[in-house]
């Protein structure tokens, strides 16, 4: 399931079976906020206008997964 805001181009490219669109007020989108927030945070190649970034896709991944990774781990302690 895909929580999203009512903004229209949401329509045109997630499945309708998989997409609900809520209101702010519902605090359902918060918790991937403060993901996202946390990712750009702590994975410079993810900020914008940064100089760090990956020449390859794999090294790019590669770097978001070793961060979940660690970051699940030190939930779970």
């Amino acid at each position: 399931m895909c929580y999203t805001d009512f903004w229209e181009a949401y329509k045109t490219v997630i499945p309708q079976k998989r997409h609900k669109p809520v209101a702010k007020k519902t605090a359902k989108t918060n918790h991937i906020e403060r993901l996202n927030n946390t990712l750009r945070q702590r994975i410079s190649r993810l900020v914008r206008k940064t100089l760090s970034f990956s020449k390859k896709l794999e090294n790019h991944l590669g770097a978001i997964w070793n961060f979940i990774h660690h970051y699940n781990q030190c939930l779970s302690v």
